[in-house]
C-alpha cells in the first residue's frame, strides 16, 4: 500500500482509526491560524499512545527555528513539514528530515523545487488566504515526473478520488486532510476506512515517513 499520511490530527480516538487503517504517519498542525490546530502538550499526549513505528511529522507555517526545535523534542517528531514561506536555507538548519510544502498554481510554483534540497515535497492547492486544507485539488498534471525528489500527493484528496491521483501523478506517499473529516479537525471513520479500502492495492518503491532518513542524506 502507498505510505499514507493522516494529517490535521487533533484527537487520540482518530489517529487510533487513521493508524489501524493502515496509516504510516500522522500530522499536528501547529500553526495557530488552523482550525486544526493542536498544542505541543495535546500533541505529545496523543503520541506518547500511538505505535512507535508510525511517524509523526510536525506542521508549521512560517514559525520561528525555535518553536520548531521545541516541538521536535517535546512530541516528539520524526519528521517536519514546513508549509509557508520558509526558505532553502531554512529548511537546512534542522537534523531530522524536512518536508517542504509547495502550494501548486501554475508552473512557476513546480519551478520552486529546484532550489530546495529535502527529503519530498509535499504538493498542495494553492490559495489566496490559505496555507492548506482548502479541501480542493490542483492540476496534477503540472507536476509529474518534474522532480527526483520523491513527491507527496496533498490537496483535495478523498476515498472517491485518491487512485485517480495517484495514477495521474505516481507520488512516493499521498496526505490526506479535509477529504477524511466530518468537520474541520474532526475526522470522519468511515471514510478513513473508506480511504484505505481504496488505497489496499496500490504500492510504491520507498516509504518516506517510516525509512530511515538522516540530514546527511538530505543534503547530499
Amino acid at each position: 500500500m502507498i505510505p499514507t499520511k493522516i494529517c490535521g490530527i487533533t484527537n487520540l480516538v482518530d489517529a487510533q482509526c487513521a493508524v489501524q487503517n493502515g496509516a504510516s504517519a500522522i500530522g499536528f498542525i501547529f500553526y495557530e491560524k488552523s482550525p486544526r490546530a493542536i498544542s505541543l502538550d495535546d500533541a505529545k499526549s496523543i503520541s506518547d499512545q500511538l505505535p512507535k513505528n508510525v511517524s509523526r511529522v510536525g506542521v508549521f507555517v512560517n514559525h520561528d527555528k525555535s518553536f520548531i526545535d521545541d516541538a521536535i523534542k517535546a512530541v516528539p517528531l520524526n519528521m517536519i513539514q514546513l508549509h509557508g514561506d520558509e526558505s532553502p536555507a531554512f529548511c537546512d538548519q534542522f537534523d531530522i528530515p524536512v518536508i517542504k510544502a509547495l502550494r501548486i498554481k501554475d508552473e512557476s510554483s513546480v519551478a520552486a523545487m529546484n532550489d530546495y534540497h529535502v527529503v519530498a515535497f509535499l504538493l498542495d492547492t494553492f490559495s489566496n488566504d490559505r496555507f492548506g486544507g482548502t479541501g480542493e485539488t490542483f492540476d496534477w498534471s503540472l507536476v509529474k515526473d518534474k522532480t527526483d525528489t520523491p513527491i507527496i500527493l496533498s490537496g483535495g484528496l478523498n476515498p472517491d478520488n485518491i487512485l485517480k491521483a495517484i495514477k495521474s501523478v505516481n507520488p512516493v506517499a499521498v496526505d490526506v486532510n479535509s477529504g477524511v473529516e466530518k468537520s474541520p479537525g474532526i475526522k470522519h471513520h468511515h471514510k478513513i476506512k473508506s480511504l484505505f479500502h481504496k488505497l489496499i492495492e496500490t504500492c510504491s518503491g520507498i516509504n518516506v515517513f517510516t525509512d530511515t532518513l538522516t540530514h546527511e542524506h538530505v543534503n547530499t
